[in-house]
C-alpha cells in the first residue's frame, strides 16, 4: 500500500471538517444518502477491498471475497450556486483517504454503484491509501485494536472547479485535495457539506 503522512491526513482532515461545520445550506437541509449502506451500520461485503492470501480475503471478517465497488450515494437540496462537488471517503481510526472524486458536475445528484472505478466518466480523482486512482474499500487488520473502523463519506458542494496541481503521471495526492478543500473554505467557496458513515471489522465480535 502507497500512503502518505498519516499525522498529515489525519490533522489536514480535521482541520477541513472544523471549517465546513460553519458551512450553511440555505433554508433546506443538504442530505447524502445510500441505497447500499445505512447511515451508521456496517458496510457490506460489496464495498470491501480484496485481498487474497492463501486464498481467503484478509480484508474480510470470514475471507469471503469482497467487491470492491463503490456504494450508490445520493443527495438533494445542494446549494443553489452550487458549481462542483467533491466527495472525500476517510477512515477516520486509521487517518486514510480510500475515495477522493473532486469536480463532480453540479448537474449530478447520484453516483451510482461503481462509479468510482479507474477512469470513471463522473469526476477527478486522488490517488487513495493504495495509490489508486479510484475507490478501494475497507481493509482493516485484523486483531488490531481499535477492531471497528469508522468510515466518514463527506461531500462538499462548492461554487468553483478545483485546480490542483499534478500531470498524468503524477497525478494529485491526497493531501493535495485536502489542502484544495481547506483553501476552498477559508475563501468560502463551500456552500455546504453532508454526511453519511459506516463502520467494518475483520475481527470476530467475541473479541
Amino acid at each position: 500500500m502507497k500512503t502518505v503522512s498519516l499525522l498529515a491526513i489525519t490533522v489536514v482532515a480535521c482541520m477541513v471538517w472544523a471549517d465546513m461545520a460553519c458551512a450553511q445550506t440555505e433554508t433546506h437541509q443538504f442530505v447524502l444518502s445510500s441505497t447500499t449502506f445505512q447511515n451508521g451500520a456496517t458496510l457490506p461485503l460489496s464495498m470491501i477491498y480484496n485481498y487474497p492470501v492463501n486464498g481467503s480475503n484478509i480484508c474480510s471478517l470470514n475471507g469471503n471475497p469482497g467487491r470492491d465497488t463503490s456504494p450508490e450515494l445520493s443527495w438533494t437540496n445542494a446549494p443553489t450556486r452550487t458549481r462542483s462537488f467533491a466527495l472525500i471517503v476517510f477512515d477516520v481510526t486509521a487517518g486514510v483517504m480510500h475515495w477522493g472524486m473532486y469536480n463532480i458536475s453540479a448537474a449530478t445528484s447520484e453516483l451510482p454503484e461503481n462509479a468510482g472505478v479507474a477512469g470513471s466518466s463522473y469526476g477527478q480523482q486522488a490517488p487513495n491509501v493504495f495509490g489508486d486512482l479510484s475507490y478501494d474499500g475497507p481493509c482493516p487488520p485484523a486483531d488490531v485494536a481499535p477492531f471497528a473502523h469508522h468510515y466518514v463519506f463527506t461531500l462538499y458542494a462548492l461554487d468553483i472547479d478545483l485546480t490542483l496541481p499534478g500531470s498524468k503521471n503524477f497525478p494529485p495526492s491526497a493531501l493535495i485535495l485536502f489542502r484544495a478543500l481547506i483553501a476552498a473554505g477559508t475563501y468560502h467557496h463551500v456552500l455546504g457539506t453532508t454526511q453519511i458513515s459506516g463502520f467494518y471489522s475483520t475481527t470476530p465480535p467475541s473479541q
